[in-house]
């Protein structure tokens, strides 16, 4: 698939794909994944980190699914685990309509913090490996566990809600250079 070479349209691209797999998933599954606390979003973030770096690693996957369906997957959980961090009610199943405005509210806040960091680091993302993406996720994951292990409180560093952005933001620099086979 051809994409233009600006980020902001590259993003979207990617996100608009990640975006039919969440609505999909909706409609067959409704919001099931309310249920689960966002410690158990941080440990199903680490469960396909950890098989991309595998996967990586040695070369080869057992399971039909490869890294592309991963790194997409690591996109919807980490927007998921931001809505579960900022959702008070205790209402579990939400309307499609309303999960998906979520979803883009989300994601638009998601892209924002994209394009500021983006601006300020010159693009460095376009010049990493890959597999650097994988362990920086890897990073925010141990991270996001050890404030979790402290009841969500930190002393100085950024809350769940920054690494969450941040690990769908490199899955998505991931998707972007998959596409241009980089």
């Amino acid at each position: 698939m051809d994409f233009p070479k600006d980020t902001s349209s590259q993003f979207d691209a990617v996100v608009s794909k990640c975006r039919d797999i969440f609505s999909l998933k909706t409609k067959d599954y409704g919001t099931s994944w309310r249920v689960m606390r966002t410690a158990t979003l941080t440990d199903q973030l680490y469960i396909k980190a950890k098989r991309i770096r595998t996967i990586e690693e040695t070369g080869s996957h057992l399971v039909e699914e490869g890294v592309y369906e991963e790194w997409m997957a690591m996109v919807n959980y980490a927007i998921m685990a931001i809505i579960q961090h900022h959702q008070n009610d205790e209402e579990l199943e939400l309307e499609a309509s309303h999960a998906l405005a979520l979803y883009d509210k989300t994601m638009a806040e998601v892209k924002d913090l994209m394009m500021r960091k983006n601006h300020d680091y010159g693009e460095a993302w376009r010049e990493m490996r890959i597999s650097s993406y994988t362990d920086m996720v890897l990073t925010k994951l141990q991270r996001l566990r050890q404030i979790e292990d402290n009841q969500g409180s930190t002393a100085i560093s950024e809350g769940p809600k920054g690494h969450y952005s941040d690990i769908a933001n490199y899955s998505i620099f991931a998707l972007i250079r998959l596409d241009e086979g980089t």
